[in-house]
């Protein structure tokens, strides 16, 4: 950060004419005003690493000369790494690099770097090529010898720059250092020669220069660093949260700027007779004769052919390269794509204009100064008939259907013979959608199983160009991650199992499509299972700050103009029967700035939704921000949702049904099919063994994980397998591969606590307290978690009092700990003491809402030994609506149901509970609890 703070500071973003390729050594001129003396013995530990950042810049005859007085302290090892070297960056074919000192202030000792001669080598590196730039930045290094921990590396020198196509005008720019930022002594002084027609300008919060006229200079002096500048909300327009300036500029006005500019861009005799060039534009006569055409077969031209590589040497900040040149080369920046395609347009008899753009704050530029600095960027805005069209030669996958659409550039400058002024580009709704996506699940196989999948999803413009790239360079491996990261925001929870990139030259787009299994995230509430459908409202978010009195006046940018359409198909179990839709099936509004519509039917037993989603790029005024953050909260209360039937059966039922009707089939097939296409791998044999235990299929699932870890043997692949040994009863085989798990990680939380409660099943109750006690010891994060099993253990063994004393003192050093408290409930529950404090110890476990469906059937014990059993009934079914498969709560409501004389529900419950856990009625006879 040091370091780049100090090449900012050398260098700027004016441009300049020409130079030498080898710095000079010079004095300091005469114009300069010095900065106070740097007195080392005088600094203390807490001085700042950079103790002076003085800037001062000349405007005079066309050139600008950047003085720059620069003081570090070495006040730590990674602050002398990091200028242990010194590099000064510059141009050459734009100004020259001056040295005026270099030298290691020492207490009272000054050390002259550069005594003896010169000891600067140049080198030249493009350094930006990856981000595409070819700027002929030359680099001045030197290693300091002999610097050290608490010296001071004192730099003092100068940048020129003089640019030919700015027609003798000058401008400079310069950031502003503001709290938090700490230093002795920093300055920004502008001047230039008194007379000089020069406007400057700030947007910096309390930067008030001292302005004075002295030696024939007209100066401006920024005393820094100043105060901290007012915080801006994030959702802010760019105009108020931009980057805080000062500019000085000798151009009168925008028009003036558009004039200069404007010889750049003739294009007369550009494309010769008989080129190259002159054969692409008879090709595009030839094809077509409508304007419009032509003007989108001009531009598929140069997005196509040309890439982007920026070229900033030999004048290149403002001159495009010719067309000849870029065709030539096959590379070209804005300024070379855009003269290009003006050549072309005009040899295509369409009138065209190239305009100046500021490409990220665009907003901010009516605010500025007159200056070319505004901009960043270049395009052409054509007119064809009563069309205004803008073409972008640096964008990609451009095609006739997109020719209306408008960048987001916000306000530009015209580049006329005769000037111009600012105009800003209107919205107009872009005429594909940036993705169009095509979502089906079937859901046949019931509520709360997964769902085969497919799914295409269709991208255009740069999206569509990058996964292009990286679908022709990736390796497989690579390429099955890249597909769930482009399609996983879609789909949800799930994997892929089969996968395609295609594009499709003619439309500029790319098509990706996949097969694969989905998780749908079916909730139950209120003993209904309810799926939410909602694939764009829902991520909507409309929470604008402006409680500070000075952000009320702001309005809220609502985002960019990204458009999106899904169309989802769910086929739902038995066809339907007995399924509704809540929330807004239909939808047509504007919030927070996007424009949403959506139609929804069913038929047939399928649910179709198509949803569409359009950014506007519209802003909301201070004074509708509460209405619309009240509307945004209005409609994602009726978020579009899919109710099973009251009377749908429960999970394990679907399970018992769908191995009968061979619904499962579809899924196993998919499982197996990503086991064969990834043979080397153990998770889709995990992946299938997660399924076969979800059917209760635990001989197959130890079989898929017995597989998994001949591939990869991993700790929890064999805590995963020791947990279904032990359902089946055969714990010696469990504790064997509990003690493999160990060995991979010694450490593991999870394998001491499913050991510990093994053993406590085995009835070697000592050696899982001697386990779990060694643990507690060490103390950390996990403690109390380890003392919750603790408590349960002592309980099983019948040690009561040791039980209750061990969770009470656990309670007293966290006693806002919800697993705490829902533990102690559930020992006096099961153990039959104090019911009346273990209600209270639910009831602030549920109220605390970490303990979820644990502290229900906690709760449901409680009222069970109290033999209050409809309320026991009304907490198992609460908390088997939050899960479904907690098997405890199934074979309570079994016992209860027994109790109570209904023998019809007791079965089935008890049914579904041996089947989620075979070895259920054990656990519950030790607490003298049998159907």
């Amino acid at each position: 950060m040091i370091r780049k703070l100090l090449v900012v500071a050398f260098l700027s973003t004016s441009a300049a004419a020409h130079a030498g390729d080898k710095p000079l050594y010079q004095p300091v001129p005469d114009w300069v005003k010095p900065a106070p003396p740097i007195d080392a013995t005088k600094i203390k530990d807490d001085a700042p690493v950079i103790l002076q950042l003085d800037t001062q810049q000349l405007l005079k005859n066309g050139e600008v000369w950047n003085y720059t007085d620069a003081a570090t302290r070495a006040a730590s090892q990674q602050v002398l790494d990091s200028i242990g070297t010194l590099k000064l960056p510059w141009l050459p074919d734009k100004g020259d690099l001056i040295i005026h000192k270099l030298e290691i202030i020492r207490g009272a000792e000054h050390i002259d770097l550069l005594a003896g001669g010169p000891k600067l080598s140049v080198l030249q590196r493009e350094e930006g090529l990856e981000q595409r730039q070819l700027n002929g930045l030359l680099t001045a290094t030197m290693p300091i010898e002999g610097l050290r921990i608490g010296d001071v590396l004192h730099i003092v020198a100068s940048v020129t720059q003089k640019d030919a196509a700015l027609g003798g005008n000058v401008q400079a720019l310069s950031g502003v250092l503001a709290d938090p930022f700490r230093t002795q002594f920093a300055r920004v002084r502008l001047l230039w020669p008194e007379g000089d027609k020069i406007s400057w300008k700030t947007n910096a919060t309390g930067a008030v220069p001292q302005i004075s006229d002295s030696g024939g200079y007209h100066q401006l002096e920024f005393q820094m660093p100043l105060a901290k500048q007012p915080e801006m909300p994030v959702d802010a327009p760019v105009r108020y949260r931009g980057p805080r300036l000062i500019e000085a500029s000798s151009f009168a006005d925008w028009g003036e700027i558009s004039k200069v500019m404007a010889p750049l861009y003739k294009t007369d005799g550009l494309i010769a007779v008989g080129s190259p060039l002159a054969t692409e534009v008879a090709k595009i006569k030839a094809a077509e004769s409508d304007p419009l055409k032509r003007a989108e077969l001009a531009l598929e031209l140069v997005q196509g052919k040309i890439r982007y590589l920026f070229r900033g040497m030999e004048g290149g900040n403002y001159v495009p390269q010719s067309p000849a040149q870029t065709w030539s080369l096959r590379y070209g920046d804005c300024k070379a794509k855009t003269l290009l395609l003006l050549a072309l347009l005009r040899a295509l008899d369409v009138k065209a204009e190239p305009v100046l753009a500021s490409s990220q704050f665009g907003d901010m530029v009516p605010g500025r100064l007159a200056s070319p600095a505004s901009f960043d960027h270049v395009l052409v805005r054509a007119t064809i008939g009563q069309d205004v069209i803008w073409l972008d030669g640096t964008s990609s996958g451009a095609r006739l259907i997109d020719i209306h659409d408008t960048p987001p550039f916000g306000w530009v400058l015209p580049v006329r013979a005769e000037g111009a002024e600012l105009v800003a580009i209107p919205f107009h709704p872009a005429a594909r959608a940036d993705a169009r996506v095509d979502l089906a699940f079937d859901q046949t196989a019931g509520v709360g199983m997964p769902a085969p999948m497919k799914i295409t999803a269709v991208y255009r413009g740069a999206v569509a160009q990058m996964i292009r790239a990286v679908s022709q360079q990736a390796g497989k491996d690579d390429l099955d991650k890249f597909a769930t990261t482009v399609l996983g925001n879609f789909f949800g929870d799930g994997k892929i199992v089969t996968r395609t990139f295609n594009y499709d030259d003619a439309t500029g787009e790319m098509n990706v499509a996949a097969t694969g299994i989905a998780y749908p995230n079916w909730n139950r509430e209120e003993e209904r299972y309810r799926l939410t459908l909602d694939k764009l409202l829902e991520k909507v978010s409309f929470e604008p700050d402006r409680s500070r009195s000075a952000w009320r006046d702001i309005p809220v940018m609502t985002g960019n103009d990204g458009s999106m359409q899904i169309r989802t198909t769910v086929h739902l179990p038995d066809k339907g029967l007995g399924f509704t839709l809540d929330g807004a099936d239909q939808l047509s509004d504007t919030l927070a700035g996007v424009r949403f519509e959506r139609t929804t039917t069913v038929a047939n037993g399928v649910l179709t939704i198509e949803e569409k989603a359009l950014g506007t790029r519209a802003e909301i005024a201070p004074k509708d921000i509460a209405g619309e953050r009240a509307r945004v909260s209005r409609a994602k209360t009726h978020l579009l949702r899919e109710n099973a039937p009251a009377s749908y059966p429960a999970l394990w039922q679907v399970v018992e049904a769908g191995k009968k009707n061979k619904r499962f089939d579809a899924l196993l097939a998919l499982f197996r099919q990503d086991i064969a296409a990834r043979p080397d791998k153990a998770e889709p044999l995990t992946d299938l063994a997660w399924f076969h235990e979800k059917l209760y299929m635990r001989r197959e699932a130890i079989d898929d994980l017995t597989k998994a870890i001949a591939i990869e043997p991993d700790a929890d692949t064999y805590l995963k397998r020791a947990r279904l040994l032990a359902a089946l009863g055969d714990s010696d085989k469990a504790a064997a591969d509990i003690a493999e798990a160990r060995k991979i990680d010694p450490g593991s939380s999870a394998a001491i606590t499913q050991l510990a409660e093994l053993e406590a099943d085995r009835g070697h109750f000592d050696q899982a307290l001697e386990l779990l006690d060694d643990r507690i010891a060490e103390g950390g994060k996990e403690k109390n978690g380890f003392v919750s099993t603790k408590a349960t253990v002592l309980s099983a063994k019948g040690d009561k009092d040791s039980a209750i004393s061990t969770i009470d003192g656990a309670i007293a050093a966290s006693p806002g700990n919800a697993d705490l408290l829902n533990t102690r409930c559930w020992v006096k529950g099961t153990l039959d003491v104090a019911l009346d404090t273990a209600l209270k110890d639910c009831s602030r476990a549920i109220e605390l809402g970490e303990s979820g469906s644990a502290a229900l059937d906690s709760r449901a014990m409680v009222f069970f030994r109290m033999a209050r059993f409809e309320e026991a009934l009304a907490a198992l079914s609460a908390a088997i609506d939050r899960d479904p498969d907690q098997a405890g709560s199934w074979f309570m409501r079994g016992v209860i149901h027994k109790q109570m004389g209904n023998a019809k529900a007791s079965h089935e419950e008890l049914t579904a509970a041996r089947l989620m856990r075979p070895d259920i009625d054990n656990e519950y006879a030790r607490f003298g609890i049998k159907p």
